[in-house]
């Protein structure tokens, strides 16, 4: 498995990282360690997981997902055989979390705490902010929309109390997740002028249907090795096409939570029959070339993969053996060029 570096951490971290949020909701403990047990047994090195996981977020299961890396992590020993990240949750109705989630000192200290313990580890390797403080244009929103708010916690101080935490050794980088341009480079300000930890990482959405990081962060990612962490790389798994034609596969993420409407847009189907209709003119499978393309990306580190089955996981970790050809390529651009991001 192919390995990029993770910013300027001096980390390697593989091109598909093995993504967690399923576990605890629709995938059991037993489950979950098939899938690290297979993951790594492939050459995967990288686990991305959240405190609010598994998802949908509910107090019943809050911390699960967590608890089973951990478990995994006892009984296999392979803690340092690993690149571990996790995150920190940021604002919204969660009062089942710390009496309602903020990234304040306070809250970003007790979170690390409680990640270390349900992770049974003493460090995290990547410690990511979740989304920001500060109302704005991440999880579908497109367009920004100025509402003179900031959320009421600085970035400096949510920066600061992660300096803390390397400094204490709970944590070696730090990165940020569902940002925008202008906090990206506002972490990257505060980090040159405070002399505060510089942000490893970026996980934001990226795929086929979304590619709207190429419009203002792409450049960003290279030019100042901010590692982009691609995390829905199949839209839910939409771009493998079984939603297609209103079909609802009883195991399916979008099926079972109908809330996650963020993949079930009309421009979304439309663009999506394209493109299985492009893997299979070239006798490919739509999900592994819709991976092997953000996989390929200039700007891309790793890829986040999710999977509910083994299956699932086994087909996905196989398309980093796919290299798409220039008449595929042209293809996606092509189709691209009218569904510019039907899915943001």
């Amino acid at each position: 498995m192919k390995k990029n570096p993770l910013g300027r951490t001096g980390l390697e971290v593989t091109e598909i990282c093995l993504g967690t949020m399923t576990w605890g909701e629709q995938n059991t403990e037993a489950q979950a360690h098939e899938q690290m047990d297979y993951a790594v047994a492939q050459g995967i090195n990288f686990l991305d997981a959240a405190e609010m996981y598994p998802v949908p977020p509910k107090p019943e299961t809050q911390g699960r997902t967590e608890e089973y890396i951990g478990s995994w992590l006892r009984k296999t020993g392979k803690r340092q055989e690993l690149i571990l990240a996790t995150k920190v949750t940021g604002p919204g109705l969660f009062p089942y979390l710390r009496g309602g989630t903020k990234l304040d000192r306070e809250s970003v200290l007790g979170a690390c705490e409680d990640n270390l313990r349900r992770l049974g580890t003493d460090y995290i390797d990547l410690y990511q902010i979740h989304w920001p403080q500060r109302p704005t244009n991440y999880f579908g929103k497109l367009g920004y929309e100025h509402h003179g708010e900031d959320g009421g916690v600085p970035l400096e101080e949510t920066l600061d109390a992660l300096g803390e935490l390397v400094k204490q050794g709970k944590v070696r980088f730090a990165g940020i997740s569902n940002e925008t341009p202008w906090g990206l480079s506002e972490y990257l300000r505060l980090s040159r002028e405070k002399g505060l930890p510089r942000v490893a990482s970026i996980q934001n959405p990226y795929s086929l249907l979304n590619r709207s990081f190429e419009v203002g962060l792409a450049e960003f990612s290279i030019r100042e090795d901010v590692s982009l962490l691609a995390y829905s790389p199949l839209a839910f798994g939409v771009l493998s096409g079984k939603y297609l034609h209103g079909a609802l596969p009883p195991e399916g993420r979008i099926t079972l939570f109908s809330r996650f409407t963020r993949y079930t847009k009309e421009q979304v189907e439309l663009a999506t029959r394209e493109y299985v209709a492009l893997a299979g003119k070239h006798g490919l499978d739509p999900a592994q070339m819709a991976l092997a393309y953000v996989r390929t990306r200039p700007f891309m580190t790793s890829m986040i993969i999710g999977a509910t089955t083994m299956e699932q996981l086994r087909s996905n970790i196989a398309s980093a053996e796919l290299k798409l050809g220039k008449d595929v390529l042209r293809g996606i651009e092509e189709i691209h060029g009218r569904f510019t991001i039907p899915a943001p």
